[in-house]
């Protein structure tokens, strides 16, 4: 099967746009729905063997990968991710992504079709849960119960002569339920604890700038202090108030500026030094950049 193109798609789709690959039907056991079996370089992942897989590409079908070895950098919706030994991947259909080397990659994979299950089966298991992460880090025991899992779902793959082809793909939706309950638990799980710590990480870079503001405004510099990366301070504040930490930084800059202009008699150059800025120029700048209006004009409507 040949992909099909998107319109309006990323450079890296090329002039048409980014193509999208359908799920392999021909490559599946009997024809089924779904695939799983080893990763590695002679893994076929699409129907066209020509299919960039180094490239942006989407798929219009699941794919979770559980990694033997690592760690492996994949691209999901323009957001890298680095994989190690024990982790999971779960790309959903439609999201844009993009291999690295397909050499690298270890472990064993699970394609499946959306339709493949049915409706109640696909609420039930978070199937189109866009907002869950894709890269998951089960612990031991998740671990070693969702391999339990998919290496039964395997051995129902792979035994295609015990029963006939409708019981056979009976039997393999409900072995792939059983399988994407304890996957969904694990994303939804992980979102929580992701959404926690990005409450706790908020709330340390909250203090800290509450405490700080008037002589630090740098946003790595808090990051260090903290012990967390940039990266992370970014996603945390801007999960907790919809904007970047240089953003709340400036902000609370700005509303302290405010009230000693409104409130105290200091001359600006004054006002300017005790929020961090030595030189009245540059604070009268950063000041006009943020309210639109000079440190001068602001005291002046006030009085």
């Amino acid at each position: 099967m040949a992909g099909r193109t998107i319109q309006g798609g990323d450079g890296d789709g090329g002039v048409d746009g980014i193509r999208t690959f359908p799920f392999p039907v021909e490559l599946s056991l009997g024809g089924v729905g779904m695939r799983v079996g080893p990763m590695g370089a002679g893994r076929t992942w699409h129907a066209e063997g020509a299919a960039p897989l180094e490239r942006v590409h989407r798929i219009d079908f699941h794919v979770v990968m559980f990694f033997d070895d690592g760690p492996v950098r994949h691209m999901i919706d323009f957001a890298e991710y680095e994989a190690s030994l024990g982790d999971v991947l779960w790309i959903r259909p439609g999201q844009v992504h993009r291999f690295s080397e397909a050499s690298e990659y270890r472990g064993t994979v699970l394609a499946m079709q959306p339709g493949f299950l049915p409706r109640a089966t696909v609420e039930a298991t978070g199937l189109y849960r866009y907002d869950l992460p894709p890269l998951l880090h089960p612990d031991q025991a998740q671990l070693t119960a969702l391999k339990s899992a998919l290496a039964q779902l395997q051995r129902e793959y792979e035994d295609t002569t015990t029963l006939p082809l409708s019981l056979h793909t009976a039997v393999l939706r409900h072995a792939l339920t059983a399988f994407l309950l304890r996957l969904a638990h694990l994303a939804a799980s992980s979102a929580e604890a992701v959404r926690r710590q990005s409450d706790t990480t908020f709330t340390l870079f909250r203090d800290a700038v509450e405490k700080h503001f008037a002589t630090n405004h740098s946003v790595s510099a808090y990051a260090d202090s903290l012990g967390y990366s940039r990266r992370t301070l970014v996603r945390a504040v801007r999960a907790a108030t919809g904007e970047t930490p240089k953003g709340f930084i400036d902000k609370r800059v700005v509303l302290e500026a405010k009230r000693l202009l409104a409130h105290t008699e200091m001359p600006i150059g004054r006002v300017g030094a005790a929020v961090g800025f030595p030189d009245a120029a540059n604070f009268s700048k950063f000041f006009h950049q943020h309210t639109d209006v000079t440190p001068a004009a602001f005291r002046a409507e006030l009085r």
